[in-house]
């Protein structure tokens, strides 16, 4: 536990950051992150801000210049530098940086190196970050699931956190820190443009806020300076609640993309191919899929019939084309929405609901069965859904939600046979959800075993870190 006392003495220095450097015109009051972690690359990603503290709850951004530091050592030995990059008012201020050429399974670390121009600049904090081992590597992976992380109803909704440590944020991500997880995987609804209501957001200013306000939480800074990440959006980050890409309603399907892609190292602004749908293999155990569920949809509300689609075309294609090519001894997908649930009756924006985009969620899991994927240790996991649970769809494929990390956003759960849910003949067979709704997250574990064996471990935690239900999977 040493090490998690000198990363909280981190927090507390980087906390009166404003302090040491008073009168210097630039600060980075959201921190730094690592993302989109592969064997030879990642992005790195920080804002130069004016002050560390949110000014009528919003943290403006500084003009200067900016650039990271890597190294293998903490003395930072044998250093390199990333090119300068400008922040400025059209990029929200922030600092981007794709490094690559660097070696599997090493632990990096960086900083950031920021000023006003390139002759007057600081260090900022030691972060780091692992890359992926080799494909062949059978390593111990352990990750955690998050979505539902909701600002407005921690701090000022009527379920609002009263604790005194209230302005650092999400008690929950202490109880990650303290986990030290490989990765975070966001799922979406990472913020909330829509909520509150007379405080929505309609336009990419105002959408930009809503991410300045949670990456300025000090929780968020400590974790991401140890942990990197992985980024989804759903409906609430991307335009509003069960948003699909019509409609005249702000924000835009098109401010909804682009601000998702500015926000957090998901892609690099430079790279040609910037779609958001990928899949990453963490050596000879383990490989993930992270799906896009709001770019390529169809309208909700048309009638479900054969060409009705969440994913689109393309990215099915390239979905079944990769969980074939895999080898890998678990395979999960991670999807922003629930595929199996259930879920309520009156929704239609998932492939759970009815007149919803059950027909596309039929067809890919008679695919999958077709292909023998259920016996090939293939899982679901989804983030959206307000509660935790762990259910089996008729054909035997199961899926496990995240649960809210908020606690302020949890609520009890649609049961099978409830004629107000998705599954009023009771098909889905439901083996956890709590029984009092909780903040909280799910972790997934993957750890070899003697010989060729290997096992997949579930374990749903509330926002105190106290264990609700694990269940365990093994490989020969």
């Amino acid at each position: 536990m040493v090490w998690y006392f000198r990363w909280m003495l981190m927090g507390l220095l980087l906390c009166a950051e404003g302090v040491f450097a008073q009168g210097f015109p630039v600060a980075h009051g959201q921190g730094e992150m690592a993302g989109e972690v592969m064997q030879t690359s990642v992005i790195l990603h920080s804002r130069l801000t004016n002050g560390i503290r949110l000014v009528n709850g919003d943290l403006p951004g500084a003009v200067g210049v900016a650039c990271f530091e890597l190294s293998e050592s903490t003395t930072f030995k044998d250093v390199f530098r990333t090119p300068w990059v400008s922040a400025i008012e059209a990029n929200d201020y922030l600092i981007k940086a794709k490094v690559t050429g660097l070696r599997p399974g090493t632990q990096y670390y960086y900083r950031l190196v920021f000023g006003p121009d390139m002759t007057r600049v600081l260090l900022g904090n030691t972060c780091r970050f692992r890359t992926l081992p080799g494909n062949q590597v059978r390593k111990a992976v352990r990750f955690v699931v998050v979505t539902g992380m909701n600002y407005d109803g921690f701090h000022n909704g009527p379920r609002a956190y009263q604790g005194k440590d209230r302005r650092h944020g999400y008690p929950a991500l202490d109880a990650i820190f303290k986990l030290a997880p490989d990765f975070f995987v966001g799922t979406g609804d990472n913020v909330y443009y829509d909520d509150p209501r007379q405080g929505a957001a309609k336009t990419r200013a105002e959408m930009r806020k809503k991410w300045h306000q949670q990456f300025n939480q000090r929780r968020f800074i400590h974790l991401f300076a140890r942990f990197p990440t992985y980024w989804m959006k759903n409906d609430h980050d991307y335009r509003y609640d069960d948003a699909d890409t019509t409609g005249t309603r702000l924000p835009t399907h098109r401010d909804g993309i682009e601000v998702f892609k500015e926000q957090v190292p998901v892609v690099y602004p430079l790279d040609e191919d910037r779609v958001t749908y990928r899949t990453h293999r963490m050596g000879k155990l383990l490989q993930i899929w992270l799906m896009e569920g709001r770019d390529y949809r169809s309208p909700n509300r048309v009638e479900d019939d054969p060409g009705k689609t969440i994913w689109g075309a393309e990215q099915m294609a390239w979905l079944k084309q990769t969980l074939k090519a895999s080898d890998t001894t678990f395979k999960i997908l991670i999807s922003s929405t629930p595929m199996v649930g259930s879920d309520d009756f009156r929704k239609k924006d998932n492939h759970t609901n009815i007149d919803g985009f059950q027909l596309e969620r039929d067809a890919f899991f008679e695919w999958l069965k077709a292909e023998g994927f259920l016996d090939k240790h293939f899982y679901l996991v989804c983030g959206d859904r307000h509660w935790q649970y762990h259910s089996a769809h008729p054909l035997g494929f199961e899926e496990f939600s995240s649960g809210a990390l908020v606690d302020a956003d949890a609520r009890r759960g649609r049961e099978p046979g409830d004629p107000k849910s998705t599954d009023p003949e009771a098909k889905v067979k439901v083996m956890y959800t709590y029984p009092e709704p909780t903040g909280g997250f799910l972790m997934v574990s993957v750890t070899p075993l003697k010989g060729s064996g290997a096992a997949l471990e579930f374990v749903f935690l509330d926002e105190t870190g106290k264990v609700l239900y694990r269940v365990k999977k093994e490989a020969e």
